[in-house]
């Protein structure tokens, strides 16, 4: 690997960085320069197991020899020609993620805030236009979610620490409580049938790994259908078998009408999706939305790739199979150290120990202990360590992380 700094020691870099990077971010004091499946090394040497994944990210890991010889082989053709002409990558992609999806349309973002910006304007043009309501386009979302950081999907979000300072929000948004029908109900009839979109999670991430109680999604599913709502997913987490299904919608066989992805779809290149059923996809038509890169010849030949990958080496049993081992060793864990973990929760590779200190000092604590010892992670919501490793982890990797946990947690 060359080097760009060869002259700069690590903490000389971070300086650097930390002296022209926008303040928005805290890095650890790590400098990742190389990684090669479930490992990755700094610029010093060390190794560390990475749980984190790229934030979910990095489906087959890192330095996967197919995902490399295809991104190779692209930029060895052609890596970008614009939305003006075809590539035969996005074609390519557009026939694996309508066989294993309920979608029949694909749009192309780069981004799974882009994904769900596309899928918040198709809703609003299939209601306006397609059926002519435009009293209709109010949004019901939901109290803890996250949609992302533009200005349409942070007004989305149901977390007030995202929107802090970007004030005056989208109107239009309404939300409602996670897993409660009941509060659906409530807020659907106080919005005196201005709501025609449902925006939702299956799994909400960011906001703590929380889980939809049974039979929710499918209430609200048959709500939408009593009410001539569209529903959305943003999948962008829980998506591209992460949960050990293609897409979480298949694991309570719930049909959405409009759905985003993005994060392991693309292995590590920047790359979303928004997918659509023909129905509701009819509001697009040329001119009304588009994206310069979405769709590029090399993020749709790497997420082609992605999927190939999971499909011939039957990785979503795999995922499901060593996910159960994560489960339950964090359960194991939880009652282990019963004075800091509350519970652990989740479902596949998407797995969250949720602790008993709120305050986030203990979860800090947690996580830096982790890096020490050789291990890759992080907390959300200061209270939830979360573990999304690559697909392709194996038991023995579990085992080596929960053991770097336990010694972690009975440090504390």
């Amino acid at each position: 690997m060359t080097r760009l700094f060869p002259d700069l020691s690590t903490d000389a870099l971070m300086q650097r960085a930390t002296s022209h990077y926008t303040p928005n971010y805290r890095p650890s004091a790590v400098v990742l320069s190389r990684g090669e499946g479930v490992w990755v090394w700094d610029r010093d040497g060390k190794r560390y197991l990475d749980m984190v994944a790229g934030i979910a990210v990095n489906a087959l890991g890192h330095a996967h020899p197919r995902m490399v010889r295809a991104i190779r082989e692209q930029a060895e053709s052609i890596i970008h020609c614009s939305n003006l002409y075809f590539n035969e990558p996005a074609v390519a992609l557009m026939d694996m993620l309508t066989k294993h999806t309920f979608a029949d349309r694909v749009f192309f973002a780069n981004s799974g805030a882009e994904a769900n910006e596309a899928a918040l304007k198709l809703a609003r043009r299939y209601r306006t236009v397609v059926k002519g309501q435009p009293k209709r386009t109010d949004v019901l979302a939901f109290h803890k979610s996250f949609h992302g950081r533009t200005f349409a999907t942070i007004s989305a979000t149901g977390q007030p620490k995202y929107q802090k300072g970007f004030e005056p929000l989208m109107p239009t948004f309404h939300f409602a409580d996670f897993g409660d029908l009941a509060s659906v109900e409530e807020v659907l009839a106080s919005a005196k049938g201005n709501i025609g979109t449902v925006l939702i999670e299956p799994i909400q991430c960011e906001g703590g790994l929380n889980m939809p109680p049974d039979g929710f999604l499918r209430g609200l599913r048959a709500l939408c259908d009593k009410q001539d709502m569209l529903l959305v997913y943003d999948e962008v987490q829980t998506g591209v078998g992460r949960t050990g299904e293609w897409f979480y919608n298949e694991v309570d066989a719930v049909r959405p009408d409009i759905m985003s992805s993005a994060k392991g779809l693309g292995g590590g290149v920047p790359l979303g999706a928004m997918l659509a059923t023909e129905e509701a996809a009819q509001a697009f038509v040329p001119g009304t939305h588009a994206s310069t890169f979405g769709g590029n010849p090399l993020a749709t030949r790497a997420g082609y790739e992605v999927m190939k990958v999971i499909e011939e080496g039957e990785l979503l049993q795999h995922v499901y199979d060593v996910g159960e081992e994560l489960g339950a060793q964090l359960d194991a864990l939880a009652e282990k150290h019963s004075e800091h973990c509350v519970e652990a929760r989740g479902i596949g590779l998407l797995r969250g120990l949720e602790l008993s200190d709120a305050s986030g000092e203990t979860a800090k604590r947690i996580v830096a202990g982790c890096v020490e010892r050789g291990m890759l992670m992080n907390a959300i919501q200061g209270r939830v360590l979360r573990f999304v490793p690559p697909l392709i982890i194996e038991s023995g990797h579990v085992r080596a992380a929960m053991e770097i946990l336990d010694d972690v947690l009975a440090g504390l």
